[in-house]
């Protein structure tokens, strides 16, 4: 016999699917939920911190300003009259 038609059947022995009733989310797996919850608030948190850093940096002068962008001023929109 080959195996590819060996092996479904052996998988067929070992492979017992659980019982609906037997399957349940655990408090470990929603701590760790929250966790993550928690974690990527957090690093949302510190990175608003330092970019709040690099700004203040840049406004005391403490990088090169020939390496500043170009920050391009918004077109002034021709006031319309109100109707």
């Amino acid at each position: 016999m080959q195996v590819l038609t060996v092996l479904p059947q052996v998988l067929s022995f070992v492979d017992e699917v659980p019982e609906a009733n037997d399957v349940k989310a655990g408090w470990v797996a929603f701590a760790i939920f929250i966790g993550l919850i928690l974690a990527v608030a957090f690093l949302g948190w510190s990175l608003v911190k330092q970019l709040r850093k690099v700004d203040a940096a840049e406004e005391a002068g403490l990088y090169d300003p020939s390496d500043r962008k170009a920050v391009p001023m918004p077109e002034q929109a021709p006031e319309r009259p109100q109707s």
